[in-house]
């Protein structure tokens, strides 16, 4: 596993190396494209960004469950969860770096 977590941060910090804006501009549009981003997700649209991947919102049925010590049959409500399909060029490269 990775030692190091990729952070709005870091995100902000590549955007001002490599846009040119000012370290203010660069976790300002961060911040934007991630709030948008989550706001598509949250009104249940997908998000499809190309040669990374979608995110989508899947709506879950009510069921029953059990408790695995007790046996005991328990509910488990209907609930919203977001989903990542990674596209394939990503899979490609996540496999790549495996190889080193």
């Amino acid at each position: 596993m990775a030692d190091k977590t990729l952070t709005r941060m870091d995100l902000a910090d590549a955007v001002h190396s490599q846009v040119g804006l000012s370290r203010n501009d660069s976790a300002d549009l961060v911040e934007s494209v991630l709030t948008h981003v989550s706001d598509s997700l949250v009104s249940g649209q997908s998000v499809k960004i190309s040669s990374f991947g979608t995110f989508s919102v899947r709506e879950k049925a009510a069921r029953i469950g059990r408790n695995p010590k007790t046996g005991e049959e328990v509910p488990i409500h209907p609930r919203r969860v977001l989903t990542f399909r990674p596209s394939h060029l990503m899979k490609d490269r996540v496999a790549d770096g495996n190889k080193r």
